[in-house]
């Protein structure tokens, strides 16, 4: 899917913000050093957003690994304060 976004301007610390607009007037607020380079406020960006489904995989497999890590020293029970 390919989303069309306008660069409204560039805010924070060092303008370091980057406002972007959708096409139906919402914001959204990304870090400068994400956009092209030389990239100004009034340019239109196309970003293209699609599931990795790789790294999807990997994320999962690392949070199971972390959870059979945690139920080794879990004695299991109610938690006493």
């Amino acid at each position: 899917m390919t989303i069309r976004l306008s660069i409204d301007r560039f805010e924070g610390p060092r303008r370091s913000i980057a406002v972007l607009l959708l096409e139906d007037g919402r914001t959204i607020l990304i870090p400068r050093d994400l956009l092209p380079r030389g990239a100004r406020a009034g340019e239109v960006l196309a970003m293209d957003l699609a599931r990795d489904q790789k790294a999807s995989a990997e994320v999962a497999r690392q949070a199971r690994q972390i959870r059979e890590e945690l139920d080794k020293t879990d004695p299991g029970g109610d938690i006493r304060l």
